[in-house]
């Protein structure tokens, strides 16, 4: 079983390009800034990883993710070798296949957070006329009315 669940924050805006194929798919990388549970004296307390989403998952992250949202991700590990043209020497590469990504905070926690307040940005939240699955709540419910 190859599974990767990972909840970090965005360590910089992710990069989408599109593959040259007759019908281009996204491709999106982002790197993916995890804290480590416990520190040791002289190491690092952050590890990085790198992301990479393809097609609607890839669509998504280019529109709704920027650099430092708290997120959290589900995919697999994908290593990848080349012989570099340059060195002549075999390198490798390790990156997490996203399959899913969801927000770990909303946006209001992110906005105060980094102090970026950016409406009309290509990274703002989707509206709530977009058929997302849910349903805007536009009355108050009462406490009798819940069945539990």
């Amino acid at each position: 079983m190859n599974k990767v669940i990972m909840m970090g924050n965005l360590a910089r805006d992710p990069e989408t390009r599109y593959s040259q194929s007759a019908d281009p798919i996204a491709v999106t990388r982002y790197s993916l800034a995890v804290r480590r549970r416990f520190k040791r004296e002289g190491e690092p307390d952050t590890d990085f990883f790198n992301c990479v989403a393809f097609g609607k998952q890839a669509e998504f992250a280019e529109k709704y993710l920027k650099k430092g949202m708290k997120i959290c991700i589900a995919g697999s590990l994908r290593t990848s070798s080349w012989d570099d043209k340059q060195t002549g020497q075999k390198r490798w590469s390790t990156d997490i296949v996203v399959e899913e990504q969801d927000f770990a905070e909303s946006k209001a926690s992110f906005e105060s957070r980094s102090g970026s307040i950016n409406s009309g940005s290509r990274n703002e939240m989707p509206p709530s006329s977009i058929d997302d699955g849910f349903t805007a709540i536009t009355q108050t419910i009462d406490d009798e009315d819940l069945p539990f």
